[in-house]
């Protein structure tokens, strides 16, 4: 009696659906960078302080800004304190601890950030940072 002893071909890799995968990931992250990148507005000069922290985002976390004029941007669209009061209540409702960062402006009244402030904490938001920059070195 014989025996065969035929061994099965090893198995081919498929790279057609690992490119499709890696081009879908670029594709998310692209996408997702430039929506963090609109949240914050260029027109906003935030204050200069020699400690100030790297701008480094936490996850979830909502920017506030405050234009030099009092206007108050949240996702790109202006709203008074009680459309921002009614947007964070209902963030905070669902997050507990949501960070928030607000970007004022280094001309705006420090009135207007206090209002801001006040209003965060009306929405049960506690935890609420400050976007500074660092000087720029003298030449």
């Amino acid at each position: 009696m014989k025996f065969s002893s035929r061994q099965p071909e090893p198995a081919q890799m498929q790279l057609a659906p690992m490119i499709d995968i890696v081009f879908l990931l670029l594709i998310f992250f692209i996408v997702t960078w430039q929506f963090t990148k609109s949240e914050t507005e260029l027109s906003v000069s935030v204050p200069t302080a020699q400690e100030g922290a790297d701008p480094q985002r936490s996850q979830g976390e909502i920017i506030i800004n405050i234009l030099s004029d009092g206007t108050v941007k949240i996702e790109g669209s202006a709203v008074d304190l009680t459309q921002l009061l009614a947007k964070l209540a209902s963030i905070a409702a669902q997050y507990e601890n949501q960070p928030v960062r607000i970007r004022g402006d280094g001309a705006v009244a420090y009135q207007r950030i206090v209002e801001v402030i006040d209003t965060c904490q009306k929405a049960g938001i506690w935890n609420i940072s400050f976007a500074t920059q660092r000087p720029t070195p003298a030449e």
